[in-house]
């Protein structure tokens, strides 16, 4: 490292996957990089802690799936073992067990998406209906992640896309739906058709193994954040919790330093790798921000409600997979149980069985009592397996997240900021900004993080660009439908009026 490179200072705001992955990679090119937190762990929302009996909690379990390639890349480089097998996932209703999925990588590889549709197993959903999913296949073959694609399709809401598309009344309640409750956190009528179409590609019909899951080992926080924010700080990044950035210092286009209270550190450039909530009130502080219309135009977009539960009962349960969605339980909301007892090491020898239930687009749930929220759980769960009606819940842990994860809502993508602003050397992150590369969830805040540290070697010209994985190519077919429908779209432009709306 030269002495160049150490007097070049960036300060990153928000230490979840964004602003450790942006930290990490510049802290290695020899920036002086600052790492400020406003809560009193990194991680973001996959920060863990210790209940007041030393059990480990965190905000909800959060999956790796199969196209994660670059957190997975960077777990290796990390070197350390904090992920499960590949686990099989199961889907229930009040009615009982709906689906169970395979691990889709261990069955002959099939033209996508034929693998999805045949070996995933529906108990009780009928052919007709999953057959007239099929035409629905045009708009993922047209929806390409381009601007032109995501403002054709984001003023529209998913439920009129399937609905425009032929998918069944029955299909759309018992799958797509709760795919959207437990993907996007919300019912359909409230989810961009363009958000719905990259998050549906991405996770499930891109390729026949991209459903596949592993699940951390114990809280993120312990078992992933912990070690890295380690090597972060070998590298020689600063890292500050329980600062609350409040504003910007400008002079000639340029951010010169973040105001944190009482407090100022000194930057050649600055990335924010928050939140919507929280970039949200950071501009609500920040005469600088809210000089700009971009940062202004943020108060238009919103967030979802989460509730993240954790019950300890007082005997062994079996419980047929370890990962489970349920849906129809309430209109507006999705909830996934996990057993920890098979996931997370701490509870492999725990004498009773260890329960997370998290609840998406949970509004109505935040202002139950503990006690009402614990009762609830353990009658949903047992509507679901019912040995947990006998079983006594021994200790319980309720975390309420007001506004914690990014809302898609429709007509939403015009407020998303870039990853470049109009400030010439503040740079964005986070899974709610917009970006090429077609990842989605903590895959794509890590993206977006290496994306800005690489915007800040450009501008700054020290040191090397992060190597960002693409996701995998999309299959030759769907490579061939996608030039066809290009061209018959380009053709339709040339010789038709442009009257109708996007």
């Amino acid at each position: 490292m030269t002495e160049g490179l150490q007097q070049k200072r960036v300060v990153v705001v928000g230490a979840g996957w964004a602003g450790n992955g942006a930290t990490y990679h510049l802290a290695k090119q020899g920036y002086d990089v600052t790492l400020l937190e406003a809560g009193a762990n990194p991680g973001g929302l996959v920060a863990g802690w210790k209940t007041a009996r030393g059990q480990s909690v965190e905000a909800g379990v959060h999956g790796f799936w199969y196209p994660y390639r670059n957190i997975f890349s960077l777990i290796n480089e990390l070197g350390i073992n904090s992920f499960t097998t590949w686990t099989r996932s199961s889907q229930y209703s009040p009615f009982g067990l709906e689906v169970e999925s395979p691990i889709f990588q261990d069955l002959p590889r099939l033209p996508t998406p034929l693998g999805t549709f045949l070996y995933t197993q529906f108990k009780r959903l009928p052919l007709i209906d999953r057959i007239s999913a099929l035409p629905l296949l045009y708009a993922l073959i047209d929806f390409d992640n381009s601007d032109e694609a995501w403002r054709r399709y984001d003023f529209v809401t998913a439920r009129e896309l399937f609905k425009d598309f032929g998918v069944s009344a029955r299909l759309y309640r018992d799958s797509f739906e709760p795919m959207l409750l437990v993907g996007l956190f919300a019912p359909g009528e409230q989810c961009s058709a363009a958000a719905t179409l990259g998050m549906l590609y991405f996770f499930i019909l891109a390729h026949q193994p991209d459903f596949d899951v592993v699940w951390c080992r114990g809280t993120v926080g312990e078992k992933i954040f912990r070690p890295w924010v380690e090597q972060i700080e070998k590298a020689g990044a600063k890292k500050l919790v329980n600062r609350r950035v409040t504003d910007i210092i400008v002079d000639n286009n340029r951010a010169k330093g973040v105001v944190c209270g009482d407090e100022v550190f000194d930057a050649d450039a600055v990335i924010f790798a928050v939140g919507i909530t929280g970039m949200k009130k950071i501009v609500s502080n920040s005469h600088s921000l809210q000089s700009r219309q971009e940062f202004r135009n943020l108060s238009n977009l919103g967030a979802i409600d989460v509730l993240a539960t954790r019950l300890w009962f007082d005997r062994k349960i079996n419980i047929p997979r370890p990962s489970n969605a349920c849906f129809g339980f309430d209109a507006t909301t999705g909830w996934t149980f996990f057993n920890l007892n098979e996931l997370h090491d701490e509870y492999k020898n725990e004498p009773g069985t260890v329960i997370e239930a998290d609840f998406y687009h949970a509004n109505q749930f935040l202002n139950l009592s503990d006690e009402e929220i614990v009762q609830r759980v353990q009658r949903d769960l047992a509507t679901c397996i019912p040995q947990f009606r006998q079983a006594k819940v021994i200790d319980s842990s309720v975390i309420r997240l007001a506004n914690a994860v990014s809302h898609f809502a429709p007509g939403s993508y015009r407020y998303m900021l870039p990853a470049s602003t109009s400030y010439d050397n503040v740079f964005m992150s986070g899974d709610w900004i917009v970006s090429r590369h077609g990842s989605w969830s903590q895959e794509k805040a890590y993206v977006t993080g290496l994306e800005a540290a690489n915007l800040v070697v450009d501008y700054l010209k020290q040191g090397k660009p992060a190597e960002i994985l693409p996701v995998e190519a999309d299959e030759p077919h769907i490579q061939i439908a996608r030039s066809v429908n290009k061209i018959a779209r380009d053709l339709g432009k040339s010789i038709l009026p442009n009257f109708w709306l996007p």
